[in-house]
């Protein structure tokens, strides 16, 4: 098992309205991650995922796919230690 890590990810390009975050969520809890996603203002997705680094990577490499109708132009990450503050994974409002 590889060592747990925390990782926050802004997604841009279409996004929104697409079924982006309960793809996410899906995505996250398959690989039985901790976490959460929500909609951002400014048009973009964050994400706030924590567990063993390489289902981090693979929840990652999914969310550059995202679901049918999105288009994922970017994907900004930043890697820390995990808070574990988290249970499950969520979307937020």
């Amino acid at each position: 098992m590889s060592e747990k890590k925390r990782v926050e990810a802004i997604v841009t390009g279409k996004v929104q309205n697409v079924g982006y975050r309960a793809y996410a969520r899906e995505e996250a809890a398959t690989l039985k991650l901790n976490g959460w996603v929500r909609n951002e203002p400014d048009g973009t997705v964050r994400l706030v995922a924590e567990g063993p680094h390489d289902a981090l990577e693979r929840l990652l490499d999914s969310l550059h796919v995202g679901p049918r109708l999105a288009k994922v132009d970017r994907i900004d990450e930043t890697w820390t230690a995990p808070e574990e503050r988290h249970s499950g994974f969520e979307i937020r409002w």
